[in-house]
């Protein structure tokens, strides 16, 4: 009896997490100012549904679906504002504060005087999702096999995936993710239904039209959303002023010729952190293949009078970065290498 009860505390101790609480916070002294602050939904439309794909709880009607969520903070000065995209299974909890409690790039990015717009992608977080298939699939009016997939990392994949440690609780010697938040990452989370969503992604033109929308944006995104910024200056470049891809998941090498010279008008930046050949852990999936894809791409961009960067952080002395750079120790040791190419790329 006494080995048993031992055992579930020990499994009690290893399996829960602990959400990250107010009194973890770091905050900073001086006040932060504002000249407007809120949130809005880009995109979207409407659409008529059925009593059955609405859930069943009252008779159909009309609903819409495909928009986006945006939190905005504007500071009194008038720089050039960033858009802030981020990856699969988070949403744009994963810009602001830090796991372990510290500023976040989007409270950084307003206190050096730029707004910042914080999304959640079409069909995540606070941007919801087209709940109709799942319910059609409960009532038997479709098969199981148009169910949306609903995709989650584990904990264990995390650790190799975003290269905090060669394996789990095997941080690198060097690594620059707080590891004793681990717990307060698994927590930002979400389910993620990317692959059921229209194509093309919805996002995209929700991303155009906002950049549009605020009288000129900086992209900046992160993993899975890398390439949404040049999907977006593909269908309306007006409003983009500049692109930042931090740690693209996949970049094209095969954009036409067109599409090539319309990118090559902005500004790119694109940032890597560090161990980047280690295995992920994802099937066909290699943080290093991104990387050189990346090269090729800026070589593209570059070869026809385009302005594009690619940054690998241990070629210029900064060493231990992690996929979640923006969370990193050093976060915003980064952030101002970011900040310094936009103020020299206006």
């Amino acid at each position: 009896m006494r080995k048993s009860i031992i055992t579930t505390i020990l499994f009690f101790l290893v399996f829960v997490t602990y959400a990250q609480n107010f009194t973890s916070i770091k905050s900073e002294n001086k006040p932060l100012i504002l000249k407007s602050f809120g949130s809005f939904y880009e995109g979207g439309e409407n659409v008529e549904q059925s009593s059955d794909e609405l859930g069943s709880f009252g008779p159909g009607g009309h609903i819409s679906i495909n928009q986006m969520y945006v939190h905005y903070m504007i500071p009194a000065e008038n720089k050039v504002p960033f858009v802030l995209i981020h990856g699969m299974a988070l949403t744009g909890k994963c810009w602001e504060t830090t796991p372990d409690g510290r500023m976040g790039w989007d409270e950084y990015f307003v206190r050096q005087g730029h707004g910042v717009y914080v999304i959640d992608q079409v069909g995540r977080g606070r941007s919801g999702f087209n709940q109709a298939n799942i319910n059609k699939v409960r009532t038997g009016a479709a098969q199981n096999s148009t169910l949306p997939i609903l995709m989650r990392f584990s904990d264990e994949v995390v650790w190799r995936n975003f290269r905090i440690g060669s394996d789990i609780n095997k941080p690198f010697p060097n690594e620059q993710f707080p590891i004793e938040a681990m717990d307060a990452l698994s927590i930002q989370g979400v389910p993620d239904l990317t692959m059921s969503l229209p194509f093309p992604n919805p996002t995209y033109k929700a991303l155009s039209d906002l950049a549009e929308h605020v009288d000129g944006a900086i992209l900046l995104s992160h993993s899975q959303s890398g390439s949404f910024p040049l999907e977006a200056a593909l269908v309306n470049p007006k409003g983009i002023k500049g692109i930042v891809m931090v740690e693209p998941g996949m970049v094209s090498t095969s954009f036409r010729q067109d599409q090539l010279d319309e990118l090559a008008k902005i500004p790119i930046l694109i940032v890597f952190g560090d161990n980047l050949e280690i295995e992920t852990g994802i099937p066909n999936f290699s943080w290093k293949v991104s990387y050189d894809n990346c090269l090729k791409f800026k070589n593209q961009i570059n070869a026809i009078g385009g302005n594009a960067k690619v940054i690998h952080l241990p070629e210029i002395g900064i060493l231990g970065n992690s996929h979640m750079i923006m969370q990193d120790k050093n976060n915003l040791e980064i952030a101002d290498i970011i900040l310094n190419w936009q103020e020299n790329n206006k």
